[in-house]
């Protein structure tokens, strides 16, 4: 059994969902989405980005509700076509998490191929530092696009968790999370000899399987989460998912096939029928905050 889930009181055959929302600060359409799912969900759970350009309302916002999980999306990509973002270390880096534009690399093959991981890792504490500064109640780290999924940069990833005393999302190494994240072999002996060296009382949790329906067409979302959340074997199940409210910066963004998804994402997680159904479903629904609070005493 996870053990961080007996530390909470549950049992083996229980299944335990934290439902995520990622991207958070991306843009106006994204924080407001998570705001409406705020205002109905029993918990509600998301993680920013640092370096995009509507942080700052997002942390407004979790300043008003200090119940809502917030952690710091570690981002060291910058994805969309016309829309990119910088690091926060630039100014005093040599350059190598840019691309020829000066933004972030597009993916995460390049980042990986460019970087010196030095430089990937004072970004990911100036980002940490940085939520911290605008007021964030950070209760957990996590990471955009699996981008710190390398053998130079899992270790200070984990130790950043470590330092601040916030747990840090952490898949088992098994087969569906290894293709979900399409983690290298080297960075699967990195994680493997972290947690050998973690033990069973581990200092941070550590999340069963990692899910999501990003690439699923959305016309049937609601179905799809029903029949996702019914599919989960006991443990505990990281679900992430992308809301946005059907705003012209969404549609701008991304491509149709992405905003259609992520405004039904938004559709799903503001309908209370679902909140209804979940809470007969016979899952356990928790935040990253539990988690914290159930991190080990550090002296």
């Amino acid at each position: 059994m996870n053990p961080f889930l007996a530390r909470l009181g549950f049992q083996p055959d229980d299944r335990v969902i934290i439902l995520h929302a990622d991207d958070l600060g991306m843009c106006h359409a994204v924080n407001a989405a998570f705001m409406d799912i705020a205002a109905v969900a029993p918990v509600a759970s998301g993680s920013v980005m640092i370096p995009c350009p509507w942080v700052s309302e997002l942390a407004a916002f979790a300043k008003a509700q200090p119940k809502v999980d917030i952690g710091v999306h570690i981002t060291l990509t910058s994805e969309w076509r016309g829309y990119r973002w910088r690091p926060l270390s630039a100014h005093t880096s040599r350059g190598t998490l840019l691309d020829a534009q000066g933004y972030l690399w597009a993916d995460v093959d390049s980042l990986h191929a460019h970087m010196d991981p030095a430089e990937a890792i004072a970004e990911m504490q100036a980002q940490v530092e940085y939520a911290l500064n605008l007021g964030f109640d950070i209760t957990h780290i996590d990471t955009h696009m699996g981008a710190v999924a390398h053998p130079g940069l899992v270790q200070a990833y984990v130790e950043l968790g470590l330092t601040y005393g916030i747990p840090v999302m952490i898949p088992r190494p098994t087969e569906e999370n290894i293709r979900r994240y399409d983690i290298s072999p080297q960075t699967m002996s990195a994680i493997k000899k972290l947690l050998d060296q973690f033990g069973q009382d581990s200092p941070m949790p550590i999340i069963d399987r990692v899910t999501d329906l990003y690439d699923a067409p959305g016309a049937t979302r609601r179905e799809q989460y029903q029949n996702l959340i019914e599919s989960l074997p006991p443990g505990l199940t990281h679900l992430l998912y992308h809301p946005a409210c059907p705003f012209p910066e969404i549609k701008a963004i991304t491509a149709t096939d992405r905003w259609t998804s992520r405004v039904a994402d938004w559709e799903v997680f503001t309908d209370p029928a679902f909140w209804d159904w979940l809470a007969r479903s016979g899952v356990h629904l928790i935040g990253y905050r539990d988690l914290r609070e159930a991190l080990p005493q550090r002296t």
